[in-house]
């Protein structure tokens, strides 16, 4: 029941650094260059004890084709749809620019809630550009800087007129149920290259234009989270910028996006990397996907454009061979085959996503976890070490879950080779049937406490 905050206005006015304010962290990028912020943001506002829903957009542009701005501009008319108030930001130390009164006067038609907000007015740098927006016919101006926080207090009012009182949202919490883990969210980051398909997946999943997309590499910028619910699930898809390599990002506002994509994948519960059909598995994904695993995540293979394969059992054989020569600390994990575009296998991505995050989260009792080492052992045991005396593993427990981490106890740990640690590693996995997750083998020396000592 929080009212929906939509912020507006040409590019570069500060909409996103309102936006960041106004979440009370950064979220979205901010850079000096116009045209930051293409797909339409969301996220929780607070000011006072007031809860909002908030909405950064797209800067306005003058255009109705079907070109990338034009694109953008849809974005923002969809956005404003679903808006209770509106913040039309305006820089005040540039004053009133046309493009400014085209969109005042767009606005007024669509008889839209809307507050003039005067950015960038830190000491009294923005007076006469406040001044003039008394022209626009949209009210008094609201007069603010963003970046100091100066006047930000001065928004509460039109939000607290629209928002519901504290008893209609303390009912509306009661009928949901209100407890913690109704309100617990699966975070399912798509991260992959540039052009692979990520937004087009996205928008398959939700089943409408929610993210833009197009045959321009590069589109998304911002990591744009979008809530859905799949099955009574509440599932936060987390759309990213594409990830090219290092060598090859030289312009400062990429390597912006590309960090919020490493920052997605850091605090999302599932990771899915999206390949391209035709270019599976290249040195940039093999490095997204190492990553992935080192940060630990539940991890999903999607192979898109499937629908360009003609022979499939073999584009399939050659995958799995690259990720067993490539990328085998990624054995065992799914591989799903679909068509944003059409559709096609698009139902077998979310089981398999779920199956994962389950995976991740899972606990073995330490009676099944030593039986399970003791078996390992007598199938393949330890190496002797580099003084040729025998490694003794004793025990084993798991420390932790997200992902599974098991710690191994023995007398010469630190002899262990890391194939042999592989070869466990492997083990529980199929012994406990764990698809889709890291599995963390630690090593320690020490002694069984269990064991009688005489």
């Amino acid at each position: 029941m929080k009212p929906t905050v939509v912020i507006v206005g040409r590019p570069n006015v500060g909409k996103s650094t309102l936006f960041n304010r106004l979440v009370g962290r950064r979220e979205a990028l901010v850079d000096d260059s116009p045209g930051v912020t293409r797909d339409r943001r969301e996220g929780d506002g607070v000011l006072g004890d007031l809860e909002f829903r908030i909405v950064d957009t797209a800067g306005l542009e003058e255009t109705f084709d079907d070109s990338l701005p034009a694109r953008m501009r849809r974005q923002t008319e969809q956005a404003l749809d679903e808006a209770e108030v509106v913040f039309m930001v305006f820089d005040g130390r540039a004053g009133i620019t046309p493009l400014d009164e085209q969109f005042a006067n767009w606005l007024r038609s669509r008889g839209t809630n809307v507050f003039l907000v005067a950015n960038k007015c830190e000491g009294r740098a923005g007076e006469s550009g406040v001044l003039e927006s008394y022209a626009l016919g949209l009210g008094e101006p609201i007069a603010i800087s963003a970046e100091h926080g100066e006047g930000i207090h001065l928004l509460f009012e039109p939000i607290a007129a629209v928002a519901p009182s504290r008893d209609d949202a303390w009912e509306s919490n009661q009928s949901r149920g209100g407890s913690e883990e109704d309100d617990r969210v699966l975070r399912l980051a798509i991260v992959g290259r540039p052009n692979v398909g990520k937004s087009t997946l996205i928008n398959a999943l939700l089943e409408q234009d929610r993210l833009l997309t197009g045959p321009e590499a590069g589109i998304t910028r911002d990591a744009i989270t979008v809530e859905w619910m799949f099955e009574d699930r509440r599932i936060a898809l987390v759309d990213t910028a594409g990830m090219r390599r290092k060598a090859r990002i030289d312009q400062k506002l990429e390597k912006m996006s590309v960090g919020n994509s490493l920052h997605a994948i850091q605090y999302a519960h599932v990771v899915a990397l999206v390949l391209d059909s035709k270019q599976m598995l290249e040195r940039q994904d093999l490095s997204i996907a190492r990553h992935v695993i080192d940060e630990g995540r539940a991890f999903v293979i999607v192979v898109n454009k499937w629908d360009l394969i003609t022979d499939h059992k073999t584009a399939l054989k050659i995958l799995c061979d690259r990720i067993q020569v490539s990328l085998p600390q990624a054995n065992g994990t799914p591989i799903v085959t679909l068509s944003a575009e059409t559709g096609r296998g698009l139902d077998t991505l979310m089981p398999a996503a779920l199956e994962g995050y389950a995976d991740w989260n899972r606990r073995v009792p330490t009676a099944e976890l030593n039986e399970w080492l003791k078996d390992a052992i007598e199938r393949h045991p330890p190496p002797l070490a580099t003084n040729k005396r025998p490694i003794r593993l004793r025990y084993a427990t798991q420390s932790k879950a997200r992902p599974p981490t098991v710690v191994l106890f023995g007398n010469r740990p630190e002899d262990l080779p890391t194939s042999y640690l592989r070869y466990l590693e492997n083990s529980f996995r199929d012994r406990f049937r764990l698809s889709g997750t890291p599995i963390r083998m630690l090593t320690r020396k020490g002694d069984n406490p269990y064991h009688d000592k005489k």
